[in-house]
């Protein structure tokens, strides 16, 4: 004889409860808040304290991104060789920093050309993959991470990187946020099912808000100039996140790492501010002149 299952037995635990579940939103939330704001508190620190040191910050960062990015290609049967590719992303965003976009593009092809040579010495077998990988592995990560170098050598360079930085984790809690709240249109179901098209719409009126009060306040530049950053980097920072995610979906893995609680891996945080680097580089550049 079976027995029904009680009404106890059948009711759920509501989504965000006690014991680490998930919240609506995929993720354990007080968790991911409090591991994101230490990570910001890490950076704002450097930042105050001497900006070199936040140079620092950002080669260990990019590392350790390299590092789970090439663990996820291994999943893909893409070898990126491990030396030239951390060797490649200490040197360009030193060098960044002390010789500017001429010295990150000699290091950026030196880097290229060390892979190269890396894996053909390895062997016939599977190198053109292995050099593909080991390419985009470098103009993913260190390549992109290097214009916070460039934002950094500016005479403002402190101000801008934490406006940078500032804008475009908005762009995160904004999304984030109203895609919890009012999220019902998935923006690409495919790729990245809980991401919406309202919660985008949260991130590019919280980061116009945001670019604008920085801009002006810690930069002195225009009203304008700060609705357009603000405008680029909800985008630009919409997009690196969907670029990672179709990058794990095609390789069958849920996060690049686990080394941070309740967020997955580096390379699952910096995602999005590495699209988004460039963007505000060279926007504040063209829009807002230095002191």
């Amino acid at each position: 004889m079976t027995t029904r299952p009680s009404h106890r037995s059948q009711r759920r635990a509501p989504a965000g409860a006690s014991g680490g579940r998930p919240s609506r939103a995929g993720r354990n939330v007080p968790l991911a808040i409090g591991v994101g704001v230490s990570l910001g508190a890490l950076a704002l620190a450097s930042l105050l304290f001497r900006k070199e040191a936040f140079l620092g910050v950002v080669i260990v960062a990019s590392c350790l991104a390299v590092w789970e990015l090439r663990d996820g290609l291994a999943k893909g049967k893409v070898n990126v060789p491990l030396v030239p590719s951390m060797v490649g992303a200490v040197t360009m965003i030193a060098a960044s920093y002390v010789g500017g976009g001429q010295a990150l593009t000699v290091c950026f092809g030196l880097t290229c050309i060390s892979v190269l040579l890396w894996c053909v010495s390895d062997g016939a077998q599977g190198s053109i993959r292995d050099i593909t990988g080991g390419i985009f592995v470098a103009a993913y990560v260190p390549l992109l991470a290097s214009f916070s170098s460039l934002l950094l050598l500016a005479p403002d360079g402190a101000k801008r990187v934490i406006v940078f930085i500032g804008v475009t984790i908005c762009s995160d809690i904004g999304g984030f946020a109203v895609g919890v709240i009012a999220g019902k249109h998935p923006m690409s179901p495919s790729v990245s099912p809980k991401k919406s098209w309202e919660g985008a719409a949260g991130s590019v009126v919280v980061c116009v808000i945001v670019g604008v009060g920085t801009v002006m306040v810690m930069l002195g530049g225009k009203w304008w100039a700060g609705a357009i950053l603000g405008l680029a980097l909800a985008v630009s920072a919409t997009l690196g996140d969907l670029t990672e995610s179709t990058i794990k979906r095609d390789l069958g893995i849920k996060d690049m790492g686990n080394i941070l609680p309740g967020h997955g891996g580096l390379m699952d945080r910096m995602d999005s501010l590495l699209l988004a680097a460039p963007v505000a580089w060279a926007i504040l550049t063209i829009f807002v002149p230095y002191p």
